[in-house]
């Protein structure tokens, strides 16, 4: 099997894949604080109760926006499988369909890179990905396989927490849309200026990358796809028509061809 691994601000996602299918997977906190032995305990801890010997794990694949947590997981990987983990960063960029533009190669979020390249082996048409994690962020992708560019902006559980966190009265709301924009009390007005905003937000914003995208290399508009990755995806999905594709598991997959594309075996 393979074991798959995406770090990112809030969770630490992990996963084995058998072949091409995603057979477990699992979330545990993102705390740059735990060593190397506490991971291990915990990944011990969920593969024996899920009946998984150590041994099933032939490959290993990691990508990481935390760079804290970089050197830990390698030492968790190692101890683990007793071999090194493929690790997503700029020196496996020029094996990849994805073309990372030089502005950015440092820049982007490994992440983002994986979404795109399984986003790019569904599509293989131009294509926006909108991943709904701890930063909502939207990648723009070409049919030939070059990242145009990339949004970043809060999260909607970021933008949440920032406003009850900053604010003495008004409290946490649940993530969900309010039955008018027109709040009658703090619940619904929250849930109105941070839903019903945010949903305005990726509209417009991908409306603006659209005809950005055909700006800059003759793209029908109406052929560019929007797929949407990300946790909190189900928030917006509901109330929107933009969002033409859901894969929550976008990233795990494209981490799995990556580790393909690399010559990986399991």
């Amino acid at each position: 099997m393979l074991l798959a691994i995406d770090i990112g601000n809030t969770n630490v996602v992990i996963a084995l894949f058998h072949k091409e299918e995603l057979v477990y997977d699992w979330r545990i906190n993102s705390d740059p604080k735990r060593t190397a032995d506490e991971y291990i305990s915990i990944l011990l801890s969920l593969f024996r109760d899920a009946g998984l010997s150590l041994s099933a794990i032939n490959s290993s694949v990691l990508s990481t926006v935390v760079p804290q947590l970089l050197g830990p997981f390698i030492r968790v990987v190692g101890r683990l499988t007793g071999k090194k983990p493929l690790v997503v960063n700029t020196s496996i960029y020029d094996k990849l369909p994805v073309k990372v533009p030089e502005t950015a190669i440092h820049e982007i979020g490994t992440d983002l890179v994986c979404n795109a390249v399984e986003a790019y082996y569904f599509f293989k048409e131009s294509c926006i990905i909108v991943d709904f994690g701890t930063a909502l962020t939207f990648t723009a992708l070409a049919a030939d396989g070059s990242i145009e560019g990339v949004a970043i902006t809060p999260g909607l559980g970021t933008a949440v927490t920032a406003l009850f966190s900053n604010t003495a009265q008004l409290p946490s709301v649940p993530l969900e849309a309010p039955p008018s924009s027109l709040g009658t009390n703090t619940t619904h007005s929250i849930q109105a200026g941070i839903v019903l905003g945010y949903k305005g937000l990726v509209e417009s914003l991908i409306n603006d990358m659209k005809h950005d995208l055909n700006k800059k290399n003759g793209t029908p508009v109406s052929e560019i796809h929007v797929i949407a990755t990300g946790g909190l995806n189900s928030v917006l999905k509901p109330i929107t028509d933009v969002l033409h594709h859901v894969d929550k598991q976008l990233t795990l997959k494209g981490l799995r061809r990556i580790a393909e594309i690399c010559g990986e075996t399991w």
